[in-house]
């Protein structure tokens, strides 16, 4: 019986101040909250579809959509995007009455986990995190991969060629595996009205944007070498969006931190090689006991 048909997701929306959050749950056992990217028309359900299931068979699975993004609300401060994001995720944990969580975050969501890790190390166990953003972004270009996803809502608007482009030349190492299907749906999601007027993820501009940038470079922030929860740094070798140096520069910098580069492997390490992100993570979760 494969894990899908033993594990019964939920769907649920939770009111976090002045958003509305709508969550995936699944499993039982010690919470784990599952944190997307900010690729668009990413949603939680749609980027841990291969992953969901199999680690509900462990713990209490929790996929919420970001705000910005899916279902949830279409809101967010981007004068502080990775605060406010980290912000949303501690109102969610408290609204479900879970004191601390093991985070798991992709990308965006890796961002998110990670300032939640600095802002309140009393409500995060364990980490891991795929390709996160945020480390070391002030130093140097953009990559192409991130410029082309920072871009899809400028020019002639969103298209689904553009979303196509970035999903199967950057997103990924082999594109050829990414089904039309599910580009379709990330197609839709991304153009929604609200989105199209509000993108959740741009550059910074205006008179704020340096100390915006500031904010969202974790490497400029000396809490980083003070973080305590046990971490799990997966990066693909192969990444096009965030750079691989990154997980070196994590590895270097917080004092438990273990770091893990895949292969031709690129920026959505948890689809492309699930079965071995999931095993990975399943044994470093497992490690950890929540109170």
């Amino acid at each position: 019986m494969s894990a899908a048909a033993r594990v019964q997701r939920t769907e649920h929306t939770v009111r976090v101040g002045r958003r509305e959050i709508f969550v995936t749950e699944a499993g039982a056992g010690a919470p784990v909250v599952l944190l997307h990217g900010g690729g668009a028309g990413a949603t939680g359900a749609s980027n841990y579809s291969r992953n969901i299931e199999v680690l509900a068979e462990h713990f209490r699975v929790i996929v919420p959509d970001m705000p910005g993004y899916g279902r949830s609300t279409k809101d967010i401060d981007h004068e502080d995007p990775f605060g406010d994001l980290a912000a949303a995720i501690r109102g969610l944990l408290d609204e479900l009455g879970i004191d601390k969580a093991h985070l798991v975050g992709n990308s965006y969501g890796g961002a998110a986990a990670l300032r939640l890790a600095l802002d309140r190390p009393d409500k995060v166990g364990r980490l891991v995190l795929m390709g996160p953003g945020g480390v070391g972004t002030t130093r140097g270009l953009p990559t192409k991969g991130l410029s082309t996803l920072l871009s899809y809502y400028g020019g002639e608007g969103p298209t689904r060629a553009k979303l196509e482009t970035f999903i199967r030349d950057y997103l990924v190492y082999d594109g050829a595996s990414v089904p039309d299907e599910l580009i379709e749906l990330r197609y839709q999601a991304s153009i929604q009205p609200e989105v199209v007027a509000n993108p959740p993820l741009r550059r910074p501009s205006g008179p704020t944007a340096l100390r915006t940038l500031m904010r969202m470079d974790f490497t400029r922030d000396r809490r980083l070498a003070q973080v305590q929860a046990p971490t799990l740094v997966v990066w693909g070798a192969d990444d096009k969006v965030n750079r691989p140096s990154g997980g070196r520069t994590l590895a270097a910098t917080m004092p438990h931190c273990d770091l893990y580069l895949a292969s031709r492997t690129g920026h959505w390490v948890q689809w492309e090689r699930a079965e071995l992100f999931n095993s990975l993570a399943i044994r470093h979760l497992d490690e950890g006991c929540l109170s």
